[in-house]
């Protein structure tokens, strides 16, 4: 017997959904999708259950983001109708979680990444642990911050969100809770006792116990630089004042953000400095964006370099940041054809 890609129990009152790919980093199918999905909608009014938990299988982590692989080969073979279905209900997943009557706590303990931050960071209660690693990396492969992250980032202190989004680069627990996408720090050693515990549904008291100080955060101290470099209007200008700073740390930033995809890195600023009304505003974006980024961006190309060849050597198209005019750019924003209504 093949073991389920999600486990989806009842523990007192608490609705428990566990990731279970722990092979895959538990990267997440449409088939994992589609069962949150349906758990969530049946516990939404189940009067027994009082909060829902989400966490992942194995010792690495909550979850690596969107099964990108299998995304990749569809749209390689010319048929969107998985990445279109995939991000249509991953998105409304990301949703029902951020408007959910009852608490929603994320573990994002380990690797959580990407799909991963959507399923947890629109949570009410957010963990972290000391060993947490948490990012949005997707302009590495031709992508842009999903599942909600041009939202969440575009909300953080000064220009951090900004800094992630470009460099792709992930932060611990304490970093996490600095920019605003958690809000509790656990030792790891405690979470089997914690998730006991939360099994009464005295979710705030419980948390409240076994939460500790986060230690200091490491992007409070660089806040100078990069509050500085990020202000600017285009990444052209972002990457000349960093290379430009005294800072060790702001080069070194320069020449990672020059190796993402020239294209996915100006859709990206200009997506955090969208105007959102609201998450479903920005979600109903990023749709437009993921899409774009299949039929006319670099998402085939990056997955092949990072995960299919891993060559790490992506031929990226256009290869330089002055050839992505504003004119392409504006081309990713479109209403796509056949855009489904994702929030009616």
């Amino acid at each position: 017997m093949t073991e389920p890609e999600i486990l989806v129990r009842e523990q007192g009152s608490l609705g428990r959904i566990t990731l279970n790919r722990p092979k895959a980093l538990n990267s997440l199918t449409l088939g994992m999708v589609r069962a949150m999905a349906q758990a969530v909608e049946q516990w939404r009014t189940a009067e027994h259950i009082r909060a829902i938990l989400i966490d992942g299988a194995g010792e690495r982590g909550l979850c690596a983001g969107g099964d990108v692989r299998a995304l990749h080969d569809a749209a390689k073979a010319g048929d969107e109708s998985l990445p279109a279905a995939f991000w249509t209900e991953e998105y409304q997943l990301n949703s029902a979680l951020a408007g959910y009557p009852k608490p929603v706590i994320g573990i994002m303990d380990g690797i959580c990444m990407g799909g991963g931050v959507g399923i947890s960071a629109h949570g009410s209660h957010r963990v972290v642990t000391e060993r947490s690693k948490i990012g949005m990396p997707e302009v590495g492969i031709g992508f842009i911050p999903d599942v909600g992250g041009t939202y969440l980032l575009s909300r953080g202190p000064g220009e951090l969100g900004t800094h992630l989004a470009l460099t792709g680069a992930p932060v611990g627990g304490a970093d996490a809770i600095y920019c605003g996408v958690a809000d509790y720090y656990v030792n790891s050693a405690n979470l089997p006792e914690l998730v006991e515990a939360l099994a009464t549904g005295e979710v705030d008291e419980v948390l409240q116990k076994f939460s500790e100080s986060a230690p200091e955060a490491s992007l409070a101290a660089q806040r100078e630089w990069i509050d500085a470099a990020y202000s600017a209007d285009g990444v052209e200008e972002i990457l000349r004042r960093l290379r430009e700073r005294p800072e060790e740390a702001a080069r070194e930033t320069a020449e990672v953000i020059g190796q993402k995809s020239p294209t996915s890195l100006k859709v990206t600023l200009k997506a955090l400095r969208s105007d959102y009304g609201s998450l479903e505003d920005a979600l109903v974006q990023e749709y437009r964006l993921a899409m774009a980024c299949v039929r006319i961006g670099d998402f085939v190309e990056g997955v092949r370099a990072t995960l299919v060849d891993k060559d790490r050597n992506p031929q990226w198209s256009p290869a330089q940041l002055s050839d992505v005019d504003e004119s392409r750019v504006e081309k990713f924003f479109e209403p796509v054809a056949d855009e489904p209504e994702l929030f009616g």
